[in-house]
C-alpha cells in the first residue's frame, strides 16, 4: 500500500515577500517525479490563525493521510527546523514523532522547540489536537524553511527528502 502524504506550505504575507520559501520547496519537491509515495500538495494556505487549520483539517479529513508535513517560512533561520511542539495558551502538544533519530547527521536540519507564536504554531497546534481528538494513527510534523538560496536549496531538498523517506520507513 502506498503511504498517503499531506504536505502543507504557506502564501506570503509581508510586502516585501516575493514568495514563501516553504511553498517554494514544496514546489520543487512536487516536480520529483521518482518518489514511491502519494503526495498531495495544500499549497500557499492562506496566512490566517482560523482559515489554515480549517483548511488543512479539511484536507486531513478528506486525504486521511498517513503522515502530515506541514511547512512555514523562517526568514531569519539558516536550517530546516523540525518543531518539537506547537503552544495555544497554557496548553502544550508535541509531535509523537520521535524526531532525534529523523534529523540525526543532517546537515541542513535541527529541531527547535519554539514553533514561532505566529499561524505556523497555530497551524501546528490545531493539527496536533485534531489528530488527538479524533484518535487519528497519521504522525504530523512542522517543518520551518529558511529562504531558499543557490548556496542552501539543494543541501534544504536533500535533508527534506530523507525526513519524508525515514517518516514512511514501515515501524516494527
Amino acid at each position: 500500500m502506498t503511504t498517503k502524504i499531506l504536505l502543507t506550505s504557506f502564501d506570503t504575507w509581508l510586502p516585501h515577500q516575493k514568495s514563501n520559501s516553504s511553498d517554494d520547496l514544496l514546489a520543487k519537491i512536487s516536480r520529483i517525479q521518482s518518489l514511491p509515495y502519494s503526495m498531495t500538495f495544500l499549497q500557499k494556505l492562506p496566512v490566517d490563525f482560523q482559515l489554515a487549520p480549517k483548511l488543512a483539517i479539511a484536507q486531513i479529513n478528506q486525504l486521511q493521510p498517513d503522515t502530515i508535513i506541514c511547512c512555514g517560512m523562517a526568514e531569519s533561520r539558516q536550517k530546516l527546523t523540525v518543531e518539537s511542539c506547537a503552544c495555544c495558551d497554557r496548553d502544550i502538544l508535541k509531535t509523537a514523532v520521535n524526531l532525534e533519530p529523523l534529523v540525526a547527521d543532517l546537515a541542513a536540519t535541527e529541531i527547535s522547540h519554539e514553533a514561532g507564536k505566529f499561524v505556523c504554531e497555530a497551524l501546528y497546534y490545531a493539527v496536533l489536537k485534531h489528530i488527538c481528538d479524533a484518535q487519528l494513527a497519521t504522525q504530523c510534523i512542522f517543518v520551518h524553511v529558511p529562504i531558499l538560496t543557490a548556496g542552501n536549496a539543494d543541501n534544504i531538498v536533500a535533508d527534506f527528502l530523507l525526513i519524508i523517506r525515514r517518516l514512511t520507513i514501515p515501524k516494527d
